[in-house]
């Protein structure tokens, strides 16, 4: 095996990479500047590429639905800060697109020339580019651990709803201690972890709590 090739990336339960970086919105610090935040640290192929572009638009018209989650979003490309900021700028005034315009893009975009922090999370990967970031998506929690890990192809753009449903179903997780099932959505039932004795799991078929409803004795749900 040519360990040369080899692509390290962190894994969920994993804490995230820490690292510093000049972006669009000045120089920052992960995770110091986002103590107490959740992320999304996602990566883009190129600036001035055509699905990079809708889904900066996507995401930036976004951006308050996920602060109003306590959720930051970072922005990565191989390309330069002068790129970057040329790319945001005409998003901003040329762009149109399925309602957007006058997109402005927030959010950090870091400038990552030499591939430092795309090394760090595995988002160079040879059999896709040498040179270019695959489309990859981080969800790191506020004690910086990574949670969930998504990865696109080059031609297929992310589905920003999805990316929003996880962040909202973590945090129902770990807030009450439960798991989403299939397809979940916000307000729809919740599982409740399974029986942890053959007494409670007894006890539920036969007088489940109020609010919760067992299918068989491993499979319990609640009211969300």
């Amino acid at each position: 095996m040519d360990e040369t090739n080899t692509v390290m990336m962190p894994l969920i339960g994993d804490k995230a990479p820490s690292f510093t970086a000049k972006t669009t919105q000045g120089e920052i610090r992960f995770p110091e500047d986002f103590e107490g935040k959740w992320v999304i640290l996602f990566s883009h192929p190129a600036d001035f590429t055509p699905v990079c572009t809708t889904e900066f638009m996507t995401f930036a018209t976004m951006a308050e639905e996920f602060a109003a989650l306590n959720t930051e979003l970072i922005g990565l490309s191989v390309d330069g800060l002068y790129s970057h900021i040329a790319w945001l700028r005409t998003i901003k005034e040329k762009i149109e697109y399925k309602g957007m315009k006058n997109v402005e893009v927030k959010f950090p975009l870091i400038e990552d020339i030499k591939m430092d922090v795309a090394k760090k999370f595995g988002m160079i990967q040879p059999g896709s580019s040498d040179t270019q970031a695959v489309r990859a998506v981080f969800i790191i929690d506020p004690k910086a651990v990574v949670r969930c890990i998504l990865y696109y192809p080059s031609s297929t753009g992310r589905n920003f709803d999805e990316i929003k449903r996880i962040i909202v179903a973590l945090q129902k997780a770990d807030a009450e201690g439960v798991a989403t099932p299939a397809n979940w959505q916000p307000g729809d039932d919740v599982i409740i972890p399974p029986a942890g004795s053959c007494g409670i799991a007894q006890q539920r078929m036969e007088t489940p709590p109020d609010g919760m409803y067992c299918l068989d004795w491993f499979l319990c749900l609640k009211k969300s």
